[in-house]
């Protein structure tokens, strides 16, 4: 050790003796300035965007603060439990996601989860159905003292209503048509178990996410939708056939109705008309027979005679015809 260095520590250790206090006094102020410390540390509290801060004092609530800075009784006589009561939270059946990175879609486990998924219908068919159940935390005293496991709880009454529902139903409905109805009714069903239960806990809705056969029996599933889409367009192309033939069949037919009535019309007023005739002409016959005879038969060969060609009077003595008369020349010179 050089000179310079021997100075150095001397002078260091006459300024430690200078400032060097008696040990009753350490002893005195660190436990003092402990106490302080953790007393300062201990009297606020920060409570985040989405959560709600509960306040309990000697284990009794006395308060539920909102996001921001906050002040407690320090030493551990007020103690906070954040609640995340404005944050959806979700959970997941048949699936679990991984993560989503960025704009990427979210990937999924490789995890087999086909416990939960895998379900009985009511025409005995297996399907497999996920789906997943977005709550938020609606009383955040009901949530932390109501009842122990609210999540846990959560999630076994949404599958246990999920089977008794898609049990109800027939597995067609399930894959197509009932999707939606099978969601709404999950929803409600689980919202009215929890607030029997007050857990505090707000089911904002139930989505069903991919609802598929079994791996094993897809092929068959497939063949049966097929078949059913080809029932269903040839029941379409019957349908368009007789909304296109029945309407022009039923106009035909009311064509000849129609037609069928006005013969009918016709037929009967011209036999009324016949029939008036007839009964006038039989008065004027009561009253002047010679005269109505005479006015009908004449009637009646002016009605035939211009149906006539030539008429040829021939007498005895003489030998060929004698050409008198020529009827129909005589009427279209008379017609001229």
């Amino acid at each position: 050790m050089n000179q310079s260095q021997r100075n150095l520590k001397d002078d260091l250790s006459q300024l430690t003796r200078g400032l060097k206090l008696p040990r009753a006094r350490w002893t005195l102020w660190v436990p003092v300035a402990l106490v302080a410390l953790w007393g300062a540390f201990s009297s606020f509290y920060t409570v985040q965007p989405e959560e709600q801060a509960v306040v309990k004092r000697f284990g009794e609530v006395v308060a539920i603060n909102d996001p921001g800075l906050h002040f407690k009784i320090p030493f551990g006589v007020d103690q906070v439990q954040n609640v995340a009561s404005a944050r959806v939270l979700k959970q997941e059946f048949g699936f679990r996601t991984v993560g989503q990175y960025g704009n990427n879609p979210s990937r999924y486990s490789d995890a087999d989860f086909s416990g939960e998924s895998l379900m009985l219908t009511g025409d005995l068919n297996v399907i497999n159905v996920e789906w997943v159940v977005q709550y938020r935390i609606q009383d955040p005293i009901k949530y932390l003292y109501q009842q122990r496991e609210p999540d846990t709880t959560l999630r076994d009454i949404s599958e246990s209503v999920m089977r008794r529902v898609v049990g109800n139903r027939l597995g067609s409905d399930v894959l197509t048509v009932g999707r939606v109805e099978i969601a709404q009714m999950v929803r409600e069903e689980v919202q009215s178990v929890m607030d029997s239960y007050e857990s505090g806990l707000h089911i904002i809705t139930v989505e069903l996410q991919d609802v598929v056969p079994p791996q094993a029996v897809r092929p068959a599933f497939n063949e049966v939708n097929e078949a059913r889409q080809e029932r269903e367009r040839m029941i379409n192309e019957a349908t368009k056939q007789a909304n296109q033939r029945i309407p022009r069949a039923e106009g035909e037919a009311q064509r000849l109705i129609a037609e069928a009535e006005g013969y009918a019309t016709e037929r009967v007023n011209r036999a009324h008309g016949e029939t008036a005739r007839f009964a006038a002409m039989l008065e004027e016959y009561a009253n002047v027979p010679e005269v109505t005879r005479s006015r009908l038969y004449l009637e009646a060969m002016a009605k035939l005679l211009p149906k006539v060609g030539q008429v040829v009077m021939v007498q005895d003595e003489q030998v060929g015809p004698l050409p008198l008369m020529n009827i129909r020349d005589a009427r279209q010179e008379a017609k001229q």
